[in-house]
Protein backbone atom coordinates (compact mmCIF):
# COMPACT_ATOMS: atom_id res chain seq x y z
CA UNK A 1 0.00 0.00 0.00
CA UNK A 2 2.54 2.43 0.65
CA UNK A 3 4.65 2.01 -2.74
CA UNK A 4 1.00 2.99 -4.38
CA UNK A 5 0.91 5.68 -2.27
CA UNK A 6 4.57 6.90 -2.72
CA UNK A 7 3.89 6.29 -6.89
CA UNK A 8 0.60 8.15 -7.05
CA UNK A 9 1.79 11.42 -5.17
CA UNK A 10 5.23 11.03 -6.70
CA UNK A 11 3.10 11.18 -10.38
CA UNK A 12 0.78 13.94 -9.47
CA UNK A 13 3.92 16.20 -8.60
CA UNK A 14 5.92 14.96 -12.08
CA UNK A 15 2.87 15.43 -14.17
CA UNK A 16 2.98 19.23 -12.56
CA UNK A 17 6.56 19.23 -13.90
CA UNK A 18 8.01 19.55 -10.80
CA UNK A 19 9.98 16.43 -10.60
CA UNK A 20 8.72 13.35 -9.18
CA UNK A 21 11.87 12.70 -7.51
CA UNK A 22 11.67 15.49 -4.88
CA UNK A 23 9.14 13.45 -3.39
CA UNK A 24 9.91 10.15 -4.81
CA UNK A 25 13.44 9.54 -2.78
CA UNK A 26 12.81 11.00 0.20
CA UNK A 27 9.30 9.14 0.91
CA UNK A 28 10.85 5.27 -0.38
CA UNK A 29 14.31 6.37 2.65
CA UNK A 30 11.48 7.62 5.17
CA UNK A 31 9.02 5.02 4.75
CA UNK A 32 10.84 1.59 3.17
CA UNK A 33 13.84 -0.29 3.74
CA UNK A 34 15.48 1.55 0.99
CA UNK A 35 18.79 2.19 0.39
CA UNK A 36 19.89 5.86 -1.10
CA UNK A 37 21.13 4.10 -3.92
CA UNK A 38 17.58 1.86 -4.61
CA UNK A 39 15.89 5.13 -4.27
CA UNK A 40 17.52 7.08 -7.23
CA UNK A 41 17.37 3.91 -8.86
CA UNK A 42 14.15 3.81 -8.55
CA UNK A 43 14.01 7.44 -9.55
CA UNK A 44 15.87 6.88 -12.55
CA UNK A 45 12.88 4.32 -13.35
CA UNK A 46 10.35 6.58 -12.46
CA UNK A 47 11.50 9.37 -14.93
CA UNK A 48 11.78 7.26 -18.13
CA UNK A 49 8.15 7.36 -19.07
CA UNK A 50 7.29 10.88 -17.63
CA UNK A 51 10.42 12.04 -19.84
CA UNK A 52 9.17 10.50 -22.89
CA UNK A 53 5.94 11.86 -22.34
CA UNK A 54 7.32 15.06 -22.00
CA UNK A 55 9.46 14.52 -25.23
CA UNK A 56 6.45 13.52 -27.27
CA UNK A 57 4.49 16.63 -26.16
CA UNK A 58 7.11 19.09 -26.88
CA UNK A 59 7.67 17.13 -30.49
CA UNK A 60 4.41 17.19 -31.41
CA UNK A 61 3.89 20.80 -30.08
CA UNK A 62 7.17 21.58 -32.19
CA UNK A 63 9.17 23.02 -29.53
CA UNK A 64 12.16 20.53 -29.65
CA UNK A 65 15.33 21.99 -30.95
CA UNK A 66 16.49 19.12 -32.33
CA UNK A 67 20.61 20.51 -33.22
CA UNK A 68 20.36 21.66 -29.25
CA UNK A 69 18.93 17.65 -28.27
CA UNK A 70 21.50 16.58 -31.11
CA UNK A 71 24.12 18.58 -28.92
CA UNK A 72 23.48 17.56 -25.52
CA UNK A 73 22.38 14.36 -26.13
CA UNK A 74 25.74 12.96 -25.63
CA UNK A 75 26.87 14.80 -22.75
CA UNK A 76 23.85 14.26 -21.15
CA UNK A 77 24.05 10.11 -21.53
CA UNK A 78 28.23 10.54 -20.47
CA UNK A 79 27.03 12.57 -17.58
CA UNK A 80 24.12 9.91 -16.27
CA UNK A 81 26.94 6.73 -16.71
CA UNK A 82 29.35 8.94 -14.61
CA UNK A 83 26.79 9.75 -11.85
CA UNK A 84 25.04 5.87 -11.92
CA UNK A 85 28.97 4.47 -11.65
CA UNK A 86 30.10 7.05 -8.38
CA UNK A 87 26.33 6.60 -6.79
CA UNK A 88 27.37 2.53 -6.56
CA UNK A 89 31.03 4.19 -5.54
CA UNK A 90 29.65 6.11 -2.92
CA UNK A 91 28.57 4.83 0.31
CA UNK A 92 24.49 5.70 1.17
CA UNK A 93 25.29 7.95 3.98
CA UNK A 94 27.37 10.39 1.41
CA UNK A 95 24.90 10.37 -1.15
CA UNK A 96 22.37 11.29 1.17
CA UNK A 97 24.11 13.90 1.90
CA UNK A 98 24.87 14.76 -1.37
CA UNK A 99 21.22 14.48 -2.27
CA UNK A 100 20.48 17.01 0.28
CA UNK A 101 22.67 19.50 -0.56
CA UNK A 102 21.23 19.34 -4.07
CA UNK A 103 17.68 19.63 -2.73
CA UNK A 104 18.73 22.66 -0.47
CA UNK A 105 20.41 24.20 -3.27
CA UNK A 106 18.13 23.86 -5.91
CA UNK A 107 15.21 24.95 -3.17
CA UNK A 108 17.34 28.29 -2.84
CA UNK A 109 17.42 28.31 -6.60
CA UNK A 110 13.53 28.23 -6.92
CA UNK A 111 13.16 30.75 -4.15
CA UNK A 112 15.63 33.44 -5.54
CA UNK A 113 14.31 32.95 -9.53
CA UNK A 114 10.51 33.11 -7.72
CA UNK A 115 11.30 36.29 -5.97
CA UNK A 116 12.99 37.75 -8.88
CA UNK A 117 10.45 36.83 -11.18
CA UNK A 118 8.04 38.67 -9.26
CA UNK A 119 10.23 41.45 -8.88
CA UNK A 120 10.72 41.76 -12.47
CA UNK A 121 6.86 41.25 -12.96
CA UNK A 122 5.99 44.10 -10.23
CA UNK A 123 7.99 46.65 -12.38
CA UNK A 124 6.30 45.91 -15.19
CA UNK A 125 3.28 46.58 -13.64
CA UNK A 126 4.41 49.55 -12.02
CA UNK A 127 5.51 50.60 -15.50
CA UNK A 128 2.40 49.63 -17.39
CA UNK A 129 0.40 51.35 -14.65
CA UNK A 130 2.36 54.78 -15.79
CA UNK A 131 2.24 54.68 -19.24
CA UNK A 132 -1.71 54.43 -18.55
CA UNK A 133 -1.41 57.47 -16.65
CA UNK A 134 0.70 59.23 -19.12
CA UNK A 135 -1.73 58.00 -22.15
CA UNK A 136 -4.59 59.94 -20.16
CA UNK A 137 -2.59 63.02 -19.93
Amino acid sequence: MIYGLIGFFSGIISGMGIGGGVLLIPALLFFTEWSQQQAQAANLLFFLPTACAALLKHKKEHTVELATAKAVLPWGLAAAAVGAMVAVWVEGEVLRLLFGIFLAVMGVLEIWGAKKNAKAEGQEQKSGKDMGKFKKL
